[in-house]
């Protein structure tokens, strides 16, 4: 898993953060942070330069010396991003000029520790001069010309924000040509398990019915984003790692919400894992950021498992409607086992924990190219594709073309016009041959060209 950068965006309000973020991100959907009782959200996303993927954190507007009110929760927000940070992109408005605020932020920057760079935003038409000259008194350096509007200078600035992060020196693999028809070989490495959601949905009750015991886990180093908690664990002779998300701290201490729920080593360990146990709170709603962690794990390829907590405590009705919240608002998680459960009084662990297993068995799979074969004709044999226009498209042969998650390839001719209802149907009839619950598949199909046939003009 490569390392990914996490660049956090921070200005006052109205500087264009937001629409630097978009630039950085293509308008990929972002990920948000709906902690109870804040009232902005940060705003998360996947970016790239070049091979080098990286992580973008878009703030709300900055006055980090504001007292009270929503000022004051933004300003809370917009510092844990900056310690989550490898490195910070200060956002400040050309057209404007140089403010109190700016110089306020500035200061705060310093202090942080983390490398700065300074964007002037903006500056669309301005000559270089004029637009960074009042800049050099934050005494950040070098200005950076950007307009986030217009993408002048975005592609420059990132360059310059990602070569403040050394990517870590990693022996490289070497990769074994994978052959799906070879033998199947026992997995040997530890399931790596990354336990994800909301805070107090009961992910550090969960692991001490594991472990059977309190216990105690320190936060990792004030201010890194790279290192997980990882917790090993044994169980009917298969070894674990859990990888914790919830920033445990001994028993009695308090902390803010904001404190013990960072989405950044959310989205860190869901990429570190093998599988993931995603916990929901069956005494709240599902809410916006349980889809969009979930959306997460689904993109990401991870197998997976639901644990729905607090299971005990609820009436029929209640769980009646709790199973059609779920249904409604996660049903692009069919694939993976739901378990219901009480954490705190042990009930419903262990099967948590034999899913797991299955979840893990089913991603590392391999499929047979004859079988496989097989099951897409029998399938085309029952329900032909539909017709594309005129023609029909013709499904031939199929075969494995990687693991964690299972792709399967298919072969055949006129392929670009198989629907995507289609494509599900398949998926189903795949999934049941080779009992691959648990886990996201993928196809692709692959049309082969007559050469003969010359492309209409």
């Amino acid at each position: 898993m490569a390392f990914k950068p996490v660049v956090t965006l921070v200005g006052r309000a109205n500087v264009g953060k937001s629409t630097l973020f978009n630039r950085l991100t293509r308008s990929r959907q972002a990920l948000v942070a709906d902690f109870p009782g804040l009232t902005r959200d940060r705003h998360y996303g996947e970016g790239r330069m070049g091979s080098r993927p990286y992580l973008v954190v878009d703030t709300g507007g900055f006055e980090p010396v504001a007292k009270e009110g929503v000022v004051r929760e933004m300003a809370r927000q917009t510092h844990q991003a900056i310690i989550e940070s490898d490195v910070v992109i200060f956002l400040v408005d050309a057209r404007e000029g140089v403010n109190r605020l700016d110089f306020d932020i500035a200061n705060l920057l310093r202090r942080s520790g983390r490398p700065v760079i300074l964007a002037v935003n903006k500056a669309e038409g301005m000559r270089h001069s004029a637009a960074v000259a009042d800049f050099y008194e934050l005494g950040l350096g070098e200005a950076k010309m950007i307009s986030a509007s217009h993408g002048d200078g975005v592609m420059d600035l990132i360059e310059s924000a990602l070569t403040e992060v050394p990517e870590p020196e990693i022996e490289p693999e070497v990769e074994e040509e994978f052959d799906p028809d070879a033998p199947e070989k026992p997995i040997e490495h530890r399931i790596k398990l990354a336990i994800v959601g909301r805070p107090n949905v009961g992910k550090s009750t969960f692991i001490n019915s594991l472990m059977g015991e309190e216990r105690v886990i320190a936060f990792d180093m004030p201010g890194t984003t790279r290192d997980a908690i990882e917790i090993e664990f044994e169980h009917g002779g298969v070894p674990y790692t859990l990888i914790d998300t919830a920033g445990l701290r001994r028993k009695g201490k308090v902390f803010e919400t904001i404190e013990k729920f960072s989405v950044i080593k959310t989205l860190q360990a869901i990429e570190a894992s093998n599988v993931v146990l995603l916990m929901l709170d069956a005494q709240t709603e599902i809410s916006d950021q349980d889809a969009s962690i979930a959306g997460f794990i689904q993109e990401t390829g991870r197998a997976l498992v639901i644990g729905i907590n607090k299971w005990d405590d609820l009436d029929s009705y209640k769980r009646e409607w709790v199973q059609r919240e779920f249904e409604r608002k996660l049903h692009f998680l069919n694939f993976a086992k739901m378990h219901t459960m009480s954490a705190l009084k042990g009930q419903g662990i262990r099967p948590v924990l034999k899913s797991v297993r299955e979840a893990h068995g089913a991603a590392f799979r391999r499929l047979s190219t004859p079988k496989l074969t097989r099951v897409l004709h029998a399938a085309v044999e029952q329900q032909q594709p539909p017709r594309k226009g005129i023609f029909r498209p013709k499904l031939r042969y199929a075969h494995q073309g990687g693991q964690n998650p299972p792709l399967i390839v298919i072969h055949g001719s006129g392929l670009e016009g198989v629907s995507d209802s289609y494509r599900r149907y398949l998926e189903g009839r795949f999934r049941e041959a080779f009992d691959l619950q648990g886990t996201p598949l993928r196809i692709d199909l692959k049309s082969s060209h007559n050469p003969y046939v010359q492309d209409k003009k």
